[in-house]
C-alpha cells in the first residue's frame, strides 16, 4: 500500500534532506512523499522549521527547473520560485528514491494561480456579472489548458516522478480563502455555487456548441444573486442544496443544464494532461466528496486518468467509509484510489482517532493513504501518522532502503 505525506519543498530545505527522509520513514512510517511542484500563495505556520516559524511562499510559482522549449506554444508562462536556488528538493527525491525507498509524487496545483490570473485576466473564470476571479484560471480557456498540459509534460519528461497529483484542474468556488475575504451578506451554499459558475467567453462558446443557452443561464443566475444580496438576513432557496446537488437546480432548467456542462472541460483537460504526460508517471486527480461543485465527475475522471485521491477531511470514520466505498464503486477497479487525511486538531483528536479513520478508508476500498501536511504539524503528530501507517496492509513489508548521506545543496537541522 502506498503511504505518502504532502510536503512543501521549503520544509525539505529548512529541515534538511536527511532529516526529512528520516522523519517521513521512521516517525511517520510512510513509503512515499507527495512534494509540491507547483503551488499558490499563503501564510504557513512552520512549527518544526529551524529557520522560521511563519513562511509566505511566492504566489503561483513552480518548484522545479523548466525546459524552455516545452513552453513555446504557451502564452501563460510559469515562474520558477526563487527558493529553488537553495536546492531542488524534487530532483533530490527523484534521484535518491532507490536509496530512500520513498516513491515520489509531484503534487501539482493546476488552475489556482493568482499571479497568472492577474497577468492574464482574459484566461480566468468570470461570474454572471463578468467580474474576474483572478485566483482561478478557467478550464475552458485554451491558454489555461495549454499551461496545465505544458506544466505536466515538462515536469514528467524531465523529472519522471512516480506520479503527478493534480490539484484544482477544475472550477474553483467563489469562497476559497482569499486575502482579507469579506462577505457581509451571508452567502449560502447555493449562493456561493451560483457565484462560482463561469460565464467567460470560452465557457459560453462551449455551452453554445452543446446546444445550451448560456446567456439565459447567466440572466437567471444574475437575478437569483441579486435577490440574495437584497435580503436582510441569509435565507437559502434550497435548504438541502449540499445533499441534493444539481438536482436542486432542476426547477430552473437553464441553470441546471449549464451547470451540468462544467464537467466536460474538466474531464477533457485531465484526459489531455494524461496524453501529454510521460508514460513513466501516473496521473492522479485530487478530489473531494463534493467535487461536483467544481465540475469534477469522479466516474468520468476515473476513466481518463490513472487514479484518484479523495480528501475525506472533516468526516467521521463512518462517513469516510461511505465516501470511499462510493468512490470505489464509481472508479474503474484497476484505477488507483487513495484517501487523503488532514492531521489537524481538532479534526483529528489523537493518534487513535487518525488510525480509526484510516482503517475505515482501507476497509472501504482505499488502496493508498495521503497525510496533510509534513511541515504544518507538530512533531508529535508525525507519530500519529506512524501509528495509522502501521495499521495499513503490508506496512511491515515496505522494504525501505538505507537513509542516504547528506546531499549537497541542502542544510541539515
Amino acid at each position: 500500500m502506498r503511504l505518502s505525506m504532502w510536503t512543501y519543498p521549503w520544509d525539505v530545505q529548512d529541515c534538511g534532506f536527511d532529516a526529512t527522509v528520516r522523519d517521513l520513514r521512521e516517525r511517520a512510517g510512510v513509503n512515499g512523499v507527495s512534494l509540491a511542484a507547483s503551488y499558490h500563495a499563503g501564510r504557513f505556520l512552520q512549527p518544526r522549521s529551524p529557520v522560521r516559524k511563519v513562511f509566505f511562499p511566492e504566489d503561483g510559482t513552480v518548484y522545479f527547473q523548466l525546459e524552455a522549449s516545452r513552453w513555446r506554444r504557451s502564452r501563460l508562462k510559469p515562474k520558477v520560485a526563487d527558493i529553488l536556488a537553495r536546492g531542488d528538493a524534487l530532483r533530490a527525491f527523484v534521484d535518491e528514491r532507490e536509496r530512500t525507498g520513498l516513491s515520489v509524487s509531484a503534487w501539482t496545483v493546476c488552475l489556482h494561480n493568482t499571479r497568472l490570473g492577474v497577468l492574464h485576466p482574459d484566461a480566468v473564470t468570470r461570474n454572471a456579472f463578468d467580474d474576474p476571479n483572478y485566483f482561478s484560471l478557467c478550464p475552458s480557456h485554451p491558454d489555461a489548458r495549454e499551461y496545465v498540459c505544458a506544466l505536466v509534460e515538462d515536469l514528467t519528461a524531465n523529472y519522471r516522478p512516480d506520479a503527478v497529483e493534480l490539484e484544482t484542474p477544475c472550477f474553483m468556488p467563489y469562497e476559497h480563502g482569499f486575502h482579507h475575504e469579506k462577505d457581509g451578506v451571508g452567502l449560502t451554499a447555493e449562493d456561493d455555487f451560483l457565484l462560482s459558475l463561469c460565464f467567460c467567453p470560452s465557457c459560453l462558446a462551449r455551452s453554445g456548441k452543446a446546444g445550451v443557452d448560456g446567456e439565459a443561464a447567466r440572466r437567471s443566475v444574475r437575478r437569483l444573486t441579486m435577490q440574495a444580496m437584497e435580503r436582510p438576513v441569509p435565507r437559502p432557496r434550497w435548504p438541502n442544496f449540499a445533499e441534493r446537488g444539481l438536482e436542486a437546480l432542476e426547477e430552473i432548467p437553464e441553470i441546471a443544464d449549464y451547470a451540468r456542462l462544467r464537467t466536460e472541460p474538466v474531464t477533457s483537460l485531465v484526459a489531455e494532461v494524461r496524453d501529454r504526460a510521460d508514460p513513466a508517471s501516473k496521473v492522479h486527480v485530487i478530489d473531494i466528496k463534493d467535487g461536483w461543485l467544481g465540475g469534477c465527475d469522479a466516474a468520468a475522471l476515473g476513466r481518463v486518468c490513472d487514479g484518484m485521491i479523495f480528501c475525506v477531511y472533516d468526516l467521521s470514520a463512518d462517513e469516510i467509509a461511505v465516501a470511499i466505498a462510493a468512490a470505489r464503486a464509481t472508479i474503474p477497479g484497476e484505477r488507483y484510489l487513495g484517501a487523503g487525511f488532514r492531521v489537524f486538531h481538532p479534526e483529528m483528536t489523537d493518534a487513535d482517532d487518525l488510525a480509526a479513520k484510516t482503517r475505515a478508508a482501507v476497509t472501504a476500498g482505499a488502496g493508498g493513504l495521503n497525510f496533510y501536511n509534513f511541515g504544518l504539524i507538530p512533531s508529535a503528530r508525525l507519530d500519529w501518522v506512524g501509528k495509522a501507517a502501521a495499521c495499513a496492509p503490508d506496512s511491515a513489508k515496505l522494504g525501505l532502503g538505507s537513509v542516504p548521506k547528506p546531499l549537497e545543496g541542502f542544510g541539515e537541522a
